[in-house]
C-alpha cells in the first residue's frame, strides 16, 4: 500500500480541501442572490474523499461523478474560476454556461462529467474503464456515488461487468447517511454496504472517509490492482455533509445537535493538527495559506460573476458529435 506523506500528499491535500470548502462555502449564498439557476448540492465536510482519491489518479485517468460534483471535479484539477463560471451559467465556463452545478465536464482532465441522474456516473465509468482496457492502456476510471445511488440496479449490474471482464475501473461510494432526506438505516436492510461488492466477486473495503490519509491510502491501492490488470475495486467510505442535502433544504430530517457531533471529525481540522504536530506545518503558514485560499477563491468568483453568458445560439451547438475526416 501506498504510504501517505505529510510533507508531500498531506500539505497538497490540506491546501485543497480548504480552496474547496472555501469554494463551496459560497453556493448557498450565490443561489440565494439568483446567480445559481436550478439545484445546486455543497459537500462541505465530505472534501476528504474526493481530495483522497483524486491524490492517487493520474491526468489521463477518468471520473464520473454526480449531483454532488464540484469537489470531485476541482480536486482532479479543474480551475475553480472556470468551474465557478460553469455553475453561474457563463459563457467562460466548461460548458459554455450549458452545463451548469449538476452537468460539469472537462474531457482534458478526464471529467466524464458531473450528472443529476441518480447513479449514472456507475455505468459511465464501467464503459471507460472497458475502453482502456480494450485500447491496452493501464489508465483507470473512478465513479462517485451516494448511498442512495448504491440501491440503483446500475450498480449490481456494473459491479457483474467488472468482475467478469477484469476491468480498471474503482466504484466510490461516498456514505453520507442520507439519500436527499432518508436516513441510510431507514432504507437498506444491511448496513454493511461492502458486502454487495462481496456478493459480485469485487474486492470491497471500508475506510473513513473523513481522514485524507486512510482515503488516499484506500484509494491508492485499488489503482495500484487497476493498473496491475487485477480488475475492479469497491471502497465504502464513512463521511458526512454539513449543509443539507441542497441550497435550500429546510433540514427537518435530522437534528442540529447530529450535525455538530460530525463536525467534531472534520478532515481539514484533523488533518491541520495532524500536519502540526509533525512539523509539517506552523500555525502562522497555515494562517497565511487560508488568507491565500480566500483571496483565490475570491478571484475565482469574481472571474464568473464578470464572465458574460453565452449567446443563445450557442443552445444549438455541441448537440452532435463532430464527423472526423478519414
Amino acid at each position: 500500500m501506498t504510504t501517505f506523506h505529510a510533507a508531500e500528499q498531506g500539505l497538497a491535500g490540506l491546501e485543497l480541501m480548504a480552496k474547496i470548502r472555501e469554494f463551496e462555502r459560497r453556493m448557498p449564498l450565490l443561489s440565494e442572490e439568483g446567480l445559481i439557476r436550478g439545484s445546486t448540492h455543497p459537500s462541505l465536510g465530505m472534501e476528504a474523499v474526493a481530495v483522497g482519491v483524486s491524490l492517487a489518479l493520474r491526468d489521463d485517468d477518468a471520473i464520473a461523478s454526480n449531483h454532488r460534483g464540484h469537489a470531485h471535479t476541482l480536486a482532479k484539477g479543474a480551475d475553480f474560476g472556470r468551474t465557478m463560471a460553469e455553475i453561474l451559467g457563463r459563457a467562460d465556463g466548461y460548458c459554455h454556461g450549458k452545463g451548469g452545478s449538476m452537468h460539469i465536464g472537462v474531457k482534458e482532465l478526464g471529467v466524464l462529467g458531473t450528472n443529476g441522474i441518480v447513479g449514472a456516473g456507475i455505468g459511465i465509468a464501467t464503459g471507460a474503464a472497458l475502453a482502456s482496457k480494450m485500447k491496452g492502456e493501464d489508465a483507470v476510471a473512478v465513479s462517485y456515488f451516494g448511498d442512495g445511488a448504491s440501491n440503483q440496479g446500475v450498480l449490481a449490474e456494473a459491479f457483474n461487468l467488472a468482475a467478469i471482464w477484469n476491468l480498471p475501473v474503482i466504484f466510490v461510494l461516498e456514505n453520507n447517511h442520507y439519500a436527499q432526506s432518508a436516513a441510510i438505516e431507514d432504507m437498506v436492510a444491511q448496513i454493511d454496504l461492502s458486502r454487495r461488492g462481496e456478493a459480485y466477486g469485487v474486492p470491497s473495503f471500508s475506510g473513513d472517509g473523513m481522514d485524507l490519509a486512510e482515503v488516499y491510502e484506500l484509494a491508492s491501492a485499488a489503482v495500484a490492482r487497476a493498473r496491475a490488470g487485477e480488475g475492479p475495486t469497491f471502497l465504502v467510505l464513512d463521511t458526512y455533509r454539513y449543509l443539507g442535502h441542497m441550497a435550500g433544504d429546510t433540514e427537518i430530517y435530522r437534528s442540529a445537535d447530529e450535525v455538530e457531533a460530525a463536525k467534531a471529525n472534520d478532515p481539514i481540522e484533523k488533518l491541520l493538527g495532524q500536519l502540526i504536530a509533525e512539523g509539517a506545518i506552523t500555525a502562522d503558514e497555515w494562517e497565511s495559506m487560508s488568507a491565500r485560499i480566500v483571496a483565490d477563491v475570491e478571484a475565482a468568483e469574481q472571474f464568473a460573476r464578470r464572465s458574460p453568458f453565452p449567446d443563445p445560439a450557442e443552445a444549438f451547438t455541441d448537440v452532435y458529435a463532430k464527423e472526423t475526416q478519414g
